[in-house]
């Protein structure tokens, strides 16, 4: 594979550490390449893929009208986000001072990106072709998510790699149908699981995030 530019110089540790949700320092007036893009699917692709069935599919969205529509989704579901207590990010309660602090900033970046989603250069759908997770097993479902969520992420780190910000962002499925009819997604078939902005991020120099020590979250033996 021959990149189109030169790539940041990032451990991979610090690649896996700093691959942030970007929303406000995205700059929304520099175009985004095609051949960038193709790198990152193309890396995206060496993901693993479950029962090696390489199920998923990215619609990469650059037509401003289409974007604006998809943009003006995203909004209204963004609206009905805000409502639900507990679930939206502003209302999450991180017990200490510090830590509510930063959930609110956190929710100023995604009540920003909730009016601004449409202005992106490309918005990029991850999605899981085939047929469609809704009441099927458990280990199925998983086995079908387990192709197209993977290769997202890589995708993300790929974009971050390249110095593009990405978000992952969920809140259009309430309206998937409304996206799909946008973009010509075969709803009946072809199952959609991320929405994310693409663009050039104004610096390069995110930070990790703030997480609790590792033991807080790992159950040894038993639960």
């Amino acid at each position: 594979m021959v990149r189109a530019m030169t790539l940041l110089p990032l451990t991979p540790d610090e690649l896996l550490s700093t691959t942030r949700a970007v929303r406000k320092r995205l700059d929304f007036d520099r175009p985004v390449p095609d051949d960038l893009i193709r790198e990152c699917v193309e890396l995206a692709m060496q993901s693993p893929s479950g029962s090696n069935n390489m199920s998923m599919q990215f619609v990469v969205v650059r037509d401003p009208a289409k974007r604006a529509a998809i943009g003006e989704v995203y909004r209204q579901c963004y609206g009905i986000y805000t409502q639900l207590d507990g679930i939206y990010i502003r209302s999450i309660d991180k017990g200490a001072d510090d830590a509510n602090a930063q959930q609110q900033r956190s929710a100023d970046s995604a009540d920003f990106l909730g009016e601004h989603m449409g202005e992106a250069p490309a918005l990029v759908i991850a999605c899981t072709a085939g047929a469609r997770v809704d009441g099927v097993p458990a280990m199925m479902a998983s086995s079908m998510m387990g192709n197209v969520l993977p290769a997202m992420w890589s995708f993300m780190l790929a974009a971050r790699a390249r110095g593009l910000g990405t978000c992952w962002t969920t809140v259009h499925l309430m309206m998937e149908q409304q996206v799909a009819d946008i973009v010509g997604i075969p709803f009946d078939t072809v199952q959609q699981v991320c929405l994310s902005p693409l663009a050039f991020t104004r610096g390069t120099d995110f930070k990790p995030a703030a997480r609790p020590p590792a033991d807080t979250i790992i159950h040894w033996d038993q639960w």
